[in-house]
């Protein structure tokens, strides 16, 4: 069938349940293989590129939800419904590069690749999601190969935010550092045609960012840092006034709690306690126009119109604190401060106060604000970390391979064996798969596996070799079935890879990232 008639085909939905919430699939014609429709969208600049980074702390990677599709619904294997995945040239392969040139030693068990691990990524709702990926060889050591509905976002068509690629993942840690999306390069037909038999993507990445141990610093380097884009964290301490008063004359940030109108007092009472009270940005504004000379009704939060201070200096009456928060806290804050989403998609709250005067009651409460930041070193080219996977096309069906990931959502009878938070594997012979029309699925091949969806986008190897823990690509996880309608995955599909995938592969090969900036 050619690309113009699957373009007609109207998608009819819940034939399978599929590793991702959109769907679509891709079309072969023997001119692509030529000259193939390859689509190469931007990313993420390289000057962003450590803040996306420092966006995925440990906590979010554990919280990350697998891409899923809403079809929860068996499809029944049969051989009418076959796939018709076809050669549409010569067979061909690139070499693998293994990890630095080592070897991983004999083993009876099956040695995990660790150029397989997980992509993060933030689809159009701010969710934060994740699929499977690996690294496959390149000219510049820079490329990964996940489904392209990993990447791309059909439903907005734009690529999804903030990607990541963390080879080796294990239970949120990331041994080999974090490789930040720059390009990705999709088949025209995928980004256009949502056409699932080429629901592949090749992802050219930065260097990899490796988090150094967080250090504690002054506010105003807290500050600084974190303005930047950098990755840091405050700590609140409750404390009696003692301390607080020491804390504070020495620079550190402090709060008062719990101060009621009954406990303020003017500057002349014997014992009163200069504060700082938060208050909401309307009445900071007035008494910053009252300090600088400023009429009230012209003042602004302008930076050249008005001076703003980190935080009450001595002798001062105003003062401010920047508070990057999740998504989620940025959603429920609702008290006085400012919330804003700044240009590199961080979200902020800004804490306004000014000095009152108060009696020192029990009912007040003191608080002192440690900070802490952690800063990023260069990690170096993916492929020279971990190695990268050859790549193979246009080859039979019925050869073995291996296929890796991280799968973790439930069967349909809902039991649950994976986690999600360790790599898995499974080995079988591939078969033309079932034709899903709702994916415009006609030319995919399918192993025996019973992964469920969060294994979307890892890899299928052929001629996997235990010692090096490399072998070729030959396909990525795209959609998981339940072929005999028992509630159980036990099938996983890719498209078959042909002269229009080596196309878009030999093109991002050879592309370069370029340096992250010192």
């Amino acid at each position: 069938m050619n690309s113009r008639a699957k373009r007609l085909v109207l998608p009819l939905g819940g034939a399978l349940a599929a590793a991702s919430l959109i769907g679509t699939s891709l079309t072969t014609t023997a001119q692509a293989s030529v000259d193939p429709d390859v689509k190469s969208t931007a990313l993420t600049p390289s000057g962003n590129a450590k803040a996306i980074a420092g966006y995925w702390t440990a906590s979010k990677l554990k919280s990350a939800k697998t891409y899923l599709s809403d079809s929860t619904v068996s499809a029944k294997l049969n051989k009418t419904g076959a796939a018709r995945a076809a050669a549409d040239g010569k067979p061909g392969v690139v070499a693998p590069t293994g990890e630095g040139g080592k070897t991983a030693g004999r083993s009876r068990n099956v040695n995990l690749p660790i150029t397989v691990g997980k992509v993060f990524f933030v689809d159009h709702k701010g969710q934060e999601r994740w699929c499977s990926g690996t690294s496959v060889q390149s000219k510049f050591r820079n490329l990964v190969a996940t489904a392209g509905h990993c990447v791309y976002d059909t439903d907005t068509n734009k690529p999804f935010g903030n990607f990541v690629f963390i080879p080796g993942y294990y239970q949120g840690k990331a041994p080999w550092g974090v490789y930040v999306g720059a390009k990705v390069n999709t088949h025209d037909d995928f980004t256009v045609y949502e056409d699932y038999d080429y629901d592949y993507a090749f992802v050219n990445v930065y260097n990899g960012i490796r988090q150094q141990p967080e250090r504690e610093v002054d506010y105003k380097t807290f500050k600084a840092h974190m303005d930047k884009g950098g990755v840091g964290r405050e700590s609140a301490t409750n404390v009696d006034f003692e301390t607080y008063d020491k804390w504070t004359q020495k620079g550190g940030l402090g709060k008062v709690e719990n101060v009621s109108t009954e406990d303020e007092v003017g500057p002349q009472y014997k014992g009163a306690l200069a504060v700082a009270a938060e208050t909401d940005r309307g009445t900071w504004e007035k008494v910053a126009g009252e300090v600088y000379g400023l009429k009230n009704d012209k003042v602004t939060l302008k930076d050249k119109e008005l001076p703003q201070a980190d935080w009450p200096k001595a002798g001062s009456k105003l003062g401010t604190r920047v508070e990057h928060v999740t998504k989620s806290e940025y959603d429920a804050y609702k008290g006085p401060g400012y919330r804003r989403i700044d240009d590199k998609g961080n979200y902020t709250i800004t804490y306004y106060f000014v000095v009152k005067y108060i009696k020192k009651t029990a009912s007040v409460k003191y608080v002192i604000y440690r900070h802490y930041i952690s800063t990023v070193a260069d990690a170096g080219r993916l492929g020279d970390n971990v190695g990268g996977q050859g790549f193979s096309w246009n080859q039979k069906l019925g050869k073995k391979v291996f296929t890796f990931g991280y799968p973790t959502s439930a069967h349909l009878d809902g039991d649950k064996p994976y986690s999600g938070h360790t790599q898995k594997w499974c080995y079988g012979k591939t078969a033309a798969a079932p034709v899903v029309p709702g994916y415009k699925a006609e030319e995919h091949q399918a192993i025996k596996c019973a992964f469920t969806p969060g294994a979307s986008g890892g890899p299928f190897l052929l001629q996997y070799k235990n010692s090096k823990r490399t072998g070729y690509l030959n396909g990525v996880v795209s959609l998981t079935i339940d072929s005999d309608k028992n509630g159980r995955y036990d099938r996983v599909t890719t498209p078959y890879f042909n002269g229009d995938t080596y196309g878009i592969y030999r093109h991002a090969a050879n592309l370069w990232t370029g340096k992250l900036p010192s």
